[in-house]
């Protein structure tokens, strides 16, 4: 059962204040200059700092009441393999990306595609701050107080059509700055069904800890889906794309045997090579039971009724 909190608790009685100090090293290790002072993205003209802020955030509905991560883990251990396969590679390598100009496509069977500005899409939808879980496959898991809005906000902006059943995401690749080796097919391309996508849990991220999303986390904008495992929360995403049959992606292609397309948190379906039943919290030492459904089941658990999730995996 999660712990839920009242809409009316200031952030700052949800997040521990001492996660929000030293906003000097945290731009640092986030690969934001700082030669810009209060500027959060390295190399943007000083012209478009206030608009390019994060906007103010209030407590999400579905906000949990558990021991944040400590900022420093969050931001320097990541999967996000166009800048390394390791854990620390993207911390020394994503400060390379530019993340202005930035645009984010939406197309195929939408009655509206159109290509939305950063700025835009940060004033899209009121920003809210929730308190995620957020696990990958590694059974290791970080809480995170993510800022964004649920993405059924953009897509009801674009309005999908009937016929669409799925939302494919296509992620940022650059060949000069990331990754060349063929670890997985570049760019990166994940997907949800479109029920899932507009689930008010499915969240259109733009920062972390009260600050813009650091490079290696994902900037400017990602998908976090805190019931599945972190591989379907798409990072730096450029093109959103309304689908009638279910996108082929990028771990399906790669290891089909082993990676699903649903991804949900199962403590019952093991991976092939190591046992999905307990979870190391980053910070702790202990291993923990694995929740269903990551501890969300109360709220995403009737999406897939009637389905055989240990084939649906």
């Amino acid at each position: 059962m999660l712990i839920r909190r009242p809409a009316d608790i200031a952030p700052s009685e949800i997040t521990a204040r001492e996660l929000f100090e030293g906003r000097r090293e945290f731009i640092r290790r986030a690969g934001l200059g700082l030669a810009a002072g209060a500027a959060l993205w390295h190399g943007l003209p000083a012209p478009a700092r206030a608009a390019d802020a994060l906007p103010r955030t209030v407590p999400g509905p579905f906000s949990i009441g558990e021991p944040l991560t400590k900022l420093e883990s969050a931001i320097s251990y990541n999967n996000f393999y166009e800048f390394g396969v390791t854990k620390s590679g993207p911390e020394r390598n994503a400060h390379r990306m530019q993340v202005r100009p930035w645009t984010l496509r939406v197309e195929g069977l939408v009655c509206k595609p159109r290509e939305f500005g950063i700025e835009e899409l940060l004033k899209l939808a009121p920003m809210e701050e929730r308190i995620y879980r957020l696990r990958c496959v590694e059974a290791w898991s970080m809480v995170i107080p993510w800022a964004g809005y649920p993405l059924a906000a953009l897509l009801k902006a674009v309005e999908p059509l009937g016929s669409a059943k799925y939302v494919e995401f296509v992620t940022h690749y650059d060949p000069a700055i990331m990754n060349t080796r063929q670890v997985i097919e570049w760019p990166y391309h994940e997907g949800l069904r479109l029920d899932e996508a507009l689930h008010p849990l499915t969240l259109l991220t733009f920062g972390m800890y009260g600050e813009l999303l650091p490079n290696q986390n994902g900037a400017p904008v990602r998908i976090v889906v805190p019931w599945k495992y972190g591989f379907k929360s798409a990072k730096s995403i450029v093109t959103l794309r309304l689908l009638e049959e279910q996108p082929a992606t990028a771990w399906i292609k790669q290891a089909p045997q082993e990676y699903g397309f649903y991804a949900n948190v199962n403590p019952e379906v093991s991976h092939p090579r190591w046992n999905q039943a307990t979870e190391r919290r980053i910070g702790e030492q202990r291993r923990r039971p694995t929740l269903m459904f990551n501890g969300y089941a109360e709220q995403v658990a009737q999406l897939y009724q009637g389905m055989d999730l240990h084939k649906h995996y």
